[in-house]
């Protein structure tokens, strides 16, 4: 039998839950490179999502802590498509995929892992990124760490960086 060692994983598995949500948590921590945060908006970030569906999957990340679009302002909605947009392009530009799945999950039923505060996720994909592993192994390989990918990101994209603002609108 082969065996894919994925040490990192355990992480994910073994992890402690935060008693307050990690996306507000991480708005209000000064620490972009330890949390992956690869642009701040003035209503919203782009972070790296640190159990990734694929390599380069960003979460675009209201700065308000909100569980659903139509509690999102307007200006908010806006700031988080124009740093979708900005984010894809970065993406498009770095690591080069065939394509995107972009996507709201709304709702633990919809499979929203952090359902009270609204995020979109860009996963980009390639041809064939998709095989057996998952479907027989329940095994996703991917195959470049976050601190790299990161690096690469802030190295090479045209995400803008601004400082915070509002503090005190994300909440728990």
């Amino acid at each position: 039998m082969n065996k894919l060692w994925a040490p990192w994983r355990s992480q994910y598995i073994h992890r402690r839950k935060n008693p307050g949500c990690i996306f507000c948590q991480i708005f209000r921590e000064d620490k972009d490179a330890k949390n992956f945060v690869l642009a701040r908006y003035r209503h919203c970030f782009a972070v790296l999502n640190t159990f990734p569906y694929n390599n380069g999957h960003i979460l675009i990340v209201s700065n308000r802590h909100a569980g659903s679009l139509e509690k999102l302002k307007p200006a908010e909605i806006l700031d988080m498509h124009k740093l979708l947009l900005t984010a894809t392009d970065s993406l498009k530009k770095t690591l080069k995929p065939d394509g995107f799945n972009i996507g709201i999950n709304i709702g633990e039923n919809a499979g929203a892992g952090i359902k009270d505060h609204i995020h979109i996720h860009i996963v980009p994909r390639w041809a064939g990124d998709t095989n057996f592993m998952p479907i027989i192994t329940d095994t996703k390989i991917i195959s470049q760490s976050l601190e790299e990918l990161y690096r690469l990101l802030v190295k090479n994209n045209n995400l803008s960086r601004i400082s915070k603002t509002n503090k005190s609108k994300g909440k728990d």
